[in-house]
C-alpha cells in the first residue's frame, strides 16, 4: 500500500471510529418525552433553514397539529385554520409590510399570537415596536426582557434557542471539510479585527474562514488561503464544523452602529444559537463569554472560553496538542446538548408559558 493510500485509509478509520463513538454516545441519551399539547399551532417561519425546521419538526411531536405558514397570508390562513396560537420566528428581514396589520385583524378576531425574538439586540430599531402587536414576545436575549416590557408588552419571557438534533450532530467529514481550526460566520468588524490579529499565530496551521465581507481583513492577503467566501448551506455547515478539531465562535458586536442597528445601544449578554450548533457536532468549540453561557454548559467541561486574543491563542496550541483532553470535552458537548437543548426540549418550556 502506498504512502498516501495508507495514510487516507488511517484517516477514514479515525473519522469513521470517531463518529460511530458519538453514535454509541447519542444512543445512550434518553430521548425526550416532550408533553403533549392539545393545540393547534400555526408557525410562521423567518427563513432559518435550520431553527425553522428544528421547530415544526419538534412541534409535530407534541402538539396536535402544527401548520407551517407565510407572513404573506397570515390573516387567509388564521381564518381558514383557526389555531389556536399563532407563533412567529422573529417577524424581521422577509416579512411584508401589511404583516402587522394583519397581526392586529387576526387579535381583534381573538386569535392569539406569540413572537420569537432571535436576532436581538441587534435590531433594536424595530423590534420595540413590532412587539406591541403580539400578546406574548419571547427573546433570547438577556437585556431585551426589559426593553419589551417597557414599551408595553404585557407578557415578556427570556427563551434561548436550541438545536436541531437531526442537521446538527456528529457525522461523517470528509479531507474537504478537515482543518484545525474552523471559523463560520459573517466578518463582522470585531471578528475581522480578531483575525487580523490572530494572522501570524494561524501559519502553518489548516484554517477555514467561511462567511461574507472578508475582504474587510487588514491582512487579506495574508489569510486570503484560509478565506472562503459566501453564504454555505446548513448541511455543509455541519460537515465543517465536524471536520474541525477546533471551532471558534466570536458573538457579533452589539455596540450602537457597530454591523447592527440597535439604536437602543443595549448589551448582548446572551449565546447565540450557534453556540448550541457547534456543540452537537462533537468538535471543541472555543467561544467568547456571555452572561448566560454557564446556564447551559461549564467552561473546562463542555466547552471552552476565551477573554482576549492571548488567551485564545493559548487555547488553541494547548487542544491542538492535547488530543484526548479536546475529544473529552466535545465528547460531553455533545451529550450535554443532546439531552438538554433540543427544540424538543425547548419548546415544552415555551409553549408551557402560554395559556393554550
Amino acid at each position: 500500500m502506498r504512502k498516501g493510500q495508507k495514510e487516507g485509509y488511517q484517516a477514514g478509520y479515525n473519522e469513521g471510529y470517531r463518529v460511530g463513538g458519538y453514535r454509541a454516545l447519542i444512543e445512550r441519551i434518553p430521548p425526550a418525552t416532550p408533553p403533549f399539547f392539545d393545540a393547534r399551532i400555526l408557525y410562521i417561519p423567518q427563513g432559518f433553514e435550520s431553527i425553522d425546521e428544528g421547530i415544526t419538526k419538534a412541534l409535530g411531536g407534541m402538539v396536535r397539529e402544527c401548520i407551517v405558514g407565510r407572513p404573506e397570508t397570515l390573516l387567509e390562513t388564521t381564518l381558514s385554520v383557526k389555531p389556536d396560537l399563532i407563533l412567529v420566528m422573529n417577524g424581521l428581514h422577509v416579512f411584508p409590510e401589511h404583516f402587522r396589520e394583519s397581526l392586529d385583524q387576526v387579535r381583534q378576531q381573538g386569535f392569539r399570537t406569540a413572537i420569537w425574538f432571535v436576532d436581538d439586540p441587534y435590531f433594536t430599531d424595530e423590534t420595540p415596536e413590532l412587539s406591541r402587536h403580539f400578546d406574548v414576545v419571547f427573546t433570547h436575549e438577556l437585556s431585551c426582557v426589559q426593553l419589551y416590557q417597557s414599551v408595553g408588552a404585557q407578557e415578556v419571557h427570556y427563551m434561548p434557542l436550541a438545536v436541531h438534533p437531526e442537521l446538527f450532530a456528529p457525522t461523517m467529514a470528509g479531507p474537504a471539510y478537515q482543518s484545525d481550526i474552523c471559523f463560520i460566520g459573517n466578518a463582522f468588524r470585531n471578528r475581522a479585527a480578531l483575525f487580523d490579529e490572530l494572522a501570524p499565530f494561524l501559519a502553518g496551521k489548516r484554517v477555514r474562514i467561511i462567511g461574507g465581507f472578508w475582504e474587510r481583513l487588514a491582512r487579506y492577503k495574508e489569510l486570503s488561503p484560509f478565506v472562503y467566501s459566501g453564504f454555505i448551506p446548513a448541511a455543509e455547515t455541519v460537515k465543517f464544523y465536524n471536520g474541525a478539531k477546533i471551532v471558534i465562535n466570536l458573538h457579533r458586536p452589539s455596540e450602537r452602529g457597530s454591523d447592527n442597528r440597535n439604536i437602543m445601544n443595549l448589551q448582548g449578554r446572551s449565546i447565540n444559537p450557534r453556540t448550541f450548533e457547534i456543540n452537537a457536532c462533537g468538535t471543541l468549540q472555543l467561544t467568547d463569554i456571555r452572561e448566560d453561557l454557564t446556564m447551559y454548559y461549564t467552561p473546562g467541561v463542555d466547552i471552552e472560553t476565551f477573554g482576549s486574543v492571548e488567551e485564545l491563542k493559548q487555547k488553541i496550541s494547548y487542544y491542538l496538542a492535547n488530543e484526548d483532553h479536546r475529544r473529552s470535552i466535545a465528547m460531553r458537548a455533545v451529550a450535554s446538548t443532546m439531552s438538554k437543548h433540543t427544540y424538543a426540549h425547548r419548546l415544552p418550556e415555551l409553549l408551557g408559558k402560554i395559556p393554550l
